[in-house]
């Protein structure tokens, strides 16, 4: 168990009646709230760089006639259409709960980082593909006119140092919130898709430039004009396996994902620290946005303990899991006899991972 878990269970912690009737409801009000690990700022950074770059590359192919800078000015412009549909998912997320949505709105950014992985797909990725069968088409027919790439190497030059900036950006939020973790562990773990769609995008605009250079040029030094229309592809193909991530992050956290394995045992500890606990069942969670997830977990308490003494034992362990995992917005405990509790225990361990 970390420091910080461990910090929190040794404290002693004394609920007052106002906690407990708060407690009561199973929404811990007076825990404190996680802070979202995305950030408005650089979304709304990324737009703007995206468009200005965008409208640059789309005139930079017309002079040139280059079917990749083409792509790349296409995978600016949906780039920037995403970077709104992530600010729209991230306001839509904040709306308070209501009768029909008691768990308030936070799977809005889950069904909008869907709707961007679904648009870098389709627009990014086969737009990109169409455009380069198109170059290759044109070459074999002999319709291609070729102007001056000097304006093409420019801009891709300068488009490679603004997207190497906000991918460096991008990548210091990661590196600094994945702790010992891989890129890729993160972002499977990651219930913040603001986050790893920056970087993930970023990612693929910095290869994507490098394609369009590496085709552009060998167009140009070598005369074959295949070259430019292979790029192309190889922009739409690389957009659309990192849609394929996103795709599949997206449908996980609609779907309902939970803690990790090493979360829920560090769970389990910190609630059989207490005295009063004999044994825990299940823990299920879900997450309903970054900053909200769900809990409820079974527990076998002493016998020795009164009733009075197990419900300020609840209201700790309540207190104390909110304090370890800030996110946690709602716990639930339910008293078990042993024998179902060691049941459900075995079930949920021999439970698959994905």
């Amino acid at each position: 168990m970390s420091s910080k878990k461990q910090e929190t269970t040794d404290e002693a912690v004394i609920p007052s009646e106002e906690i407990l009737e708060q407690v009561s409801s199973g929404v811990i009000e007076g825990a404190p709230k996680s802070k979202s690990s995305g950030g408005k700022a650089s979304v709304f950074a990324a737009i703007a760089a995206n468009i200005a770059v965008g409208i640059v590359k789309f005139i930079a192919s017309a002079i040139s006639g280059s079917a990749a800078m083409f792509s790349e000015g296409i995978h600016s412009i949906v780039d920037s259409g995403n970077g709104f549909l992530v600010l729209w998912g991230i306001h839509q997320s904040k709306k308070p709960p209501t009768i029909e949505h008691p768990f308030g709105f936070g799977k809005e950014l889950y069904f909008w980082a869907l709707v961007v992985a679904v648009s870098v797909f389709m627009l990014g990725g086969g737009a990109s593909i169409m455009q380069g069968i198109e170059s290759i088409r044109d070459v074999a027919a002999g319709h291609v006119e070729t102007g001056d790439a000097t304006m093409s190497f420019i801009v891709l030059i300068i488009a490679m140092g603004l997207e190497g900036s906000s991918w460096y950006v991008a990548y210091k939020q990661i590196n600094a919130a994945r702790g010992e973790k891989s890129i890729m562990e993160y972002i499977k773990d990651c219930k913040d898709p603001s986050m790893y769609t920056v970087l993930l995008e970023d990612s693929a605009a910095l290869l994507g430039l490098i394609f369009a250079l590496v085709g552009l040029g060998l167009s140009r030094i070598t005369g074959i004009l295949y070259f430019d229309g292979a790029a192309s592809i190889l922009i739409g193909l690389l957009l659309m396996a990192v849609s394929i991530i996103m795709l599949r992050e997206s449908k996980g956290l609609l779907l309902g994902e939970g803690m990790t394995k090493e979360e829920l045992q560090d769970v389990r500890a910190l609630v059989e620290a207490e005295p009063e606990v004999q044994k825990t069942g299940r823990i299920l969670t879900m997450y309903f946005g970054p900053e909200s997830m769900l809990m409820t977990l079974d527990a076998t308490f002493e016998p020795a303990y009164n009733a009075n003494q197990i419900m300020h034992a609840i209201d700790r362990i309540e207190k104390n899991i909110a304090r370890a995992y800030p996110q946690t917005t709602r716990v639930f405990i339910e008293a078990e006899n042993l024998a179902d509790v060691e049941r459900q225990r075995e079930i949920q361990s021999n439970m698959p991972e994905e």
